[in-house]
């Protein structure tokens, strides 16, 4: 069985980089989607958003996910309701600006909080993000797009919310709507669950997943290598992607393993990135 999706990367990682730069490099290195995040729509207006759209679109080529933000004041399970009402204000102003620039699904932590749920109390971070969601789904529905719930890394001194696969269970019980899906980090998969990690949060979320960060590591921290290069098992991972027919955009969420200070990459780092990527996948 042959992959069935097409790959993105991170505008993260692109962070000074011209729309027409980018645009060359998507073409030069096979990558057909930019994941989009709020410095693509900061200070502009709607016709400007969309003029940005139409320039990737005469490129052949989409922003079909919109990382929404994620510090510490952009919490949507906040218990601190001065913090949290205004993070979903802003939340669902970039929902709107998500779908002018073509998106259909927009990445959301479910917390950007690092502690330990069952110190917290994670009853407490469920009712917060119901409060949130039931003003951001209606916003989605509303805009034509699907908001995807990311599986997160642990917190301090045990698991965060989204940091457990049980968590995601939580919410298709109790959040469960056609515009709510789930973004599938492996990175943060395998340093939360160990080796099998990866593919207990693919069980977990399968039914409901809408999108993939692709990133590796050693298992010990968040260090976002280009998959190959750290110890996750992509046979495996690209095995079961394969066997749901996943058929959407699988963003790479890391840069080139390559020489290239301050983000200084040549096309050709990218282009490799990529290739050896899907090599990964057709070997699965």
């Amino acid at each position: 069985m042959r992959k069935t999706w097409k790959w993105a990367v991170t505008g993260y990682n692109l962070p000074d980089k011209t729309h027409e730069e980018i645009i060359s490099l998507c073409l030069y290195a096979g990558i057909s989607s930019v994941e989009a995040n709020s410095r693509f729509v900061h200070e502009k207006s709607d016709t400007e958003i969309e003029k940005i759209r139409k320039e990737y679109e005469k490129a052949s080529l989409k922003m079909e996910t919109f990382h929404l933000p994620m510090g510490q004041h952009e919490d949507i399970s906040c218990f601190y309701e001065t913090l949290r009402r205004p993070a979903v204000k802003l939340m669902e102003r970039l929902i709107e600006k998500a779908a002018l620039l073509g998106s259909r699904i927009t990445i959301l932590h479910p917390s950007s909080s690092p502690f330990n749920v069952e110190d917290e109390g994670l009853e407490k971070y469920m009712l917060q993000m119901g409060k949130s969601l039931e003003t951001l789904i209606p916003a989605a529905e509303k805009n034509g797009i699907l908001i995807a719930l990311e599986n997160m890394l642990p917190g301090k001194g045990g698991q965060r919310l989204g940091s457990d696969p049980e968590h995601f269970t939580l919410f298709t019980g109790k959040f469960a709507h056609k515009n709510l899906g789930f973004c599938l980090d492996t990175g943060h998969a395998f340093v939360a669950g160990g080796q099998k990690g990866p593919a207990v949060f693919f069980e977990a979320m399968s039914e409901n997943l809408k999108a993939f960060h692709l990133q590796d590591n050693a298992g010990d921290r968040d260090s976002h290598l280009a998959p190959g290069h750290g110890l996750i098992d992509w046979k495996t991972f690209f095995g079961k992607m394969k066997g749901i027919r996943y058929s959407g955009i699988a963003c790479i969420e890391a840069p080139p393993f390559s020489p290239g200070p301050n983000y200084t990459y040549g096309m050709d780092s990218w282009k490799k990135m990529v290739d050896g990527t899907n090599a990964l996948a057709e070997k699965s």
